[in-house]
């Protein structure tokens, strides 16, 4: 029997049903939350993601601004821009967007950012909340597969979850979210990576996989114990002849395959994608919470 479809799409759909309700009384309050985005260059994967974001603040009542700077800003000009938006009252949440051009450091980027408008939660500050339980903004993606798994019924509390990629984006928090004595936690978690050996001897013993590698096909069906869920985090463009784009979106699963193993799985797209978005929202409305409760 084929897998059930973890449907990302309405479960971030239910989510910002909530989210524009709380948006609203913040703006009844006189506090509506603003979220700013922050792009350098003109990389298309970045001002099309952007845009999408920005739509999705529109759509739950969120005030949204892009500000765009040419490949040339340098590190001194971005984080510049960064203080002028940490010292903004109009924001309560910023995204600078990756990647940046070479010459700047994203660490450095990411750690001058307040951790109170870190939408994203990569100000190192924010990664120690995480991995110490400590209420706060929560990584984007890794909060999306947590809130996948808890409203499909499929709780890791007590289970095994095997995480494959170590990633600050998705693995390492993602990794630190589950291991909580907390709510929609208390999994036992394996970490792997590229230097893990034998890698499909430890996804074969999850009962949760989460894949997040950034590579076609790096989770085949022999890899997946019956009965798993499987979670594919994977953003991978395929070439498709039959697409007017001239490709299409895949992940990491071999997704035909595996879904004849698995019990439950994400599909891409419309799996974890439209949950990054929504929980990057929901950072951005509960600081603007803090910042002026109800």
């Amino acid at each position: 029997m084929s897998a059930q479809i973890i449907d990302g799409l309405a479960i971030a759909s239910e989510i910002r049903d909530d989210l524009r309700q709380r948006a609203a009384r913040l703006r009844e309050s006189g506090a509506g939350p603003g979220l700013a985005f922050v792009i350098v260059g003109d990389n298309p994967g970045s001002i099309s993601y952007v845009r999408g974001k920005a739509q999705a603040c529109a759509e739950i009542g969120l005030r949204s601004e892009t500000f765009h700077l040419p490949v040339s800003t340098s590190e001194a000009e971005l984080l510049g821009l960064v203080d002028r938006l940490n010292r903004d009252p109009a924001w309560d949440g910023m995204i600078v967007q990756l990647p940046l051009p070479p010459a700047i450091d994203p660490n450095a980027v990411a750690s001058a950012i307040d951790p109170e408008k870190d939408a994203d939660a990569q100000n190192p500050y924010n990664v120690g909340r995480m991995l110490i339980g400590m209420p706060g903004p929560k990584a984007a993606t890794p909060a999306g597969v947590q809130e996948l798994l808890v409203r499909s019924g499929n709780d890791p509390a007590g289970k095994h979850v095997v995480i494959v990629g170590r990633s600050m984006l998705v693995g390492k928090p993602l990794a630190a979210l589950l291991v909580q004595k907390a709510a929609g936690a208390n999994a036992t978690v394996t970490l792997c990576h590229t230097a893990t050996r034998d890698l499909a001897e430890h996804t074969r013993r999850a009962e949760i996989l989460v894949a997040a590698v950034g590579a076609v096909n790096a989770i085949t069906a022999s890899m997946v114990t019956p009965g798993a869920v499987v979670i594919d985090v994977g953003n991978n463009r395929v070439p498709d002849a039959s697409r007017r784009s001239g490709s299409r979106m895949v992940g990491d699963v071999d997704f035909e395959a595996v879904k004849e193993r698995a019990s439950w799985i994400t599909p891409v797209p419309g799996g974890v994608g439209p949950m990054t978005v929504t929980m990057l929202l929901a950072n951005t409305v509960a600081a603007a919470e803090r910042r002026a409760p109800l």
